[in-house]
């Protein structure tokens, strides 16, 4: 019996390789260009032990995995961004905010402003149609109006990630679309890990990072 050719394995590590060496550089262009703050990075760290219990309860009540995601995670996560981080000129990694706002793969301040003032302003869809014409159930009373809320707030965090991920197949290369939802849907992973220690060295006096530019 002739032997089987054995299957050549190079592509697919070549693939896999490029692979994590674009999430990581995304991640770490992420960090030093938008985590300089430790109060930020203490909110971020409040944000992924929030969302990692809204993955969990994703598989029992998504509509209260959806409150928690967006009310507690998404809320914290966006104001340490809008509040706390610096966007004047960045020394450290010597950009200016403009640029760095310019060349970012996923969401800049400008398109979270547009994305978070949707989700701010889409439950008033729901005090003029509580059904959402006809998608929902009626559910009476205050509790019933709070998860109708949450399952439309999950299907907009849905339409955001899969919108960005599409517009970024073309306004830059499917490998990078892809890359960039990995890293969206791995972030809380990867944010209680790296920012873990922020609350701490805040506690102890410290404002800033001064390790930001150090890969």
């Amino acid at each position: 019996m002739a032997s089987l050719p054995k299957p050549d394995l190079s592509k697919p590590k070549a693939a896999a390789a490029a692979f994590r060496a674009q999430l990581d550089e995304q991640r770490w262009d992420d960090h030093r260009y938008y985590h300089h703050c430790l109060i930020n990075q203490s909110l971020h760290f409040l944000s992924a032990s929030s969302f990692i219990a809204a993955y969990i309860l994703l598989f029992h009540d998504p509509a209260l995995a959806s409150l928690l995601g967006w009310g507690v995670a998404m809320t914290s996560r966006q104001a340490g961004h809008f509040f706390f981080e610096p966007k004047g000129y960045d020394v450290e990694n010597q950009a200016t905010h403009e640029h760095k706002e310019e060349i970012k793969v996923g969401y800049n301040l400008a398109r979270k402003v547009v994305f978070m003032s949707i989700w701010a302003l889409s439950p008033l869809l729901l005090l003029w149609s509580p059904t959402l014409f006809g998608i929902f159930n009626p559910i009476p009373g205050p509790m019933g109006f709070l998860r109708h809320v949450g399952l439309m707030w999950l299907a907009l965090g849905a339409g955001g990630l899969l919108f960005r991920t599409f517009q970024l197949f073309f306004v830059r290369d499917i490998p990078t679309g892809i890359v960039w939802a990995t890293k969206i849907i791995t972030d809380p992973f990867n944010d209680f890990r790296q920012y873990k220690s922020a609350p701490v060295r805040l506690l102890k006096g410290e404002r800033y990072d001064q390790m930001i530019a150090t890969r």
